[in-house]
């Protein structure tokens, strides 16, 4: 009964849906936290995939904001002081550490986090 109601959710289940059950997933093999249970200045671990990376212009202060997305949600990485870093770039799976911070906008944000870049798929 239970293979019949995966098999059934896997045909019915839309392809984001699915993408997201899989990062989820990815999350617990690296035994790191969930976007979702985030809250403000607490110390968390999270891993996930850079959904997208804005870099400023020339003119601006200079930092790095990223959109790290895991599955359940995402949180927003800012690297003050960088205009970019290697690797840092939308595909690509990290670990990052850092304290969550209440961002400007929707997502919670990490300042200047910690990150480990992990092998696998990066830009396409």
């Amino acid at each position: 009964m239970v293979a019949l109601r995966d098999r059934l959710h896997r045909y019915l289940a839309s392809t984001a849906e699915l993408e997201a059950g899989e990062e989820i997933v990815e999350a617990t093999l690296h035994g790191t936290d969930l976007a979702a249970g985030c809250r403000p200045r607490e110390r968390r671990t999270l891993s996930g995939v850079l959904r997208s990376v804005t870099y400023v212009p020339r003119g601006a202060r200079p930092e790095l904001v990223a959109e790290l997305y895991d599955g359940s949600g995402s949180v927003d990485l800012v690297w003050l002081g960088r205009r970019e870093i290697a690797g840092i770039e939308p595909g690509r799976r990290l670990v990052v550490t850092g304290r969550v911070a209440a961002g400007d906008g929707p997502r919670p944000v990490l300042y200047n986090p910690a990150y480990r870049l992990l092998p696998g798929a990066g830009p396409s």
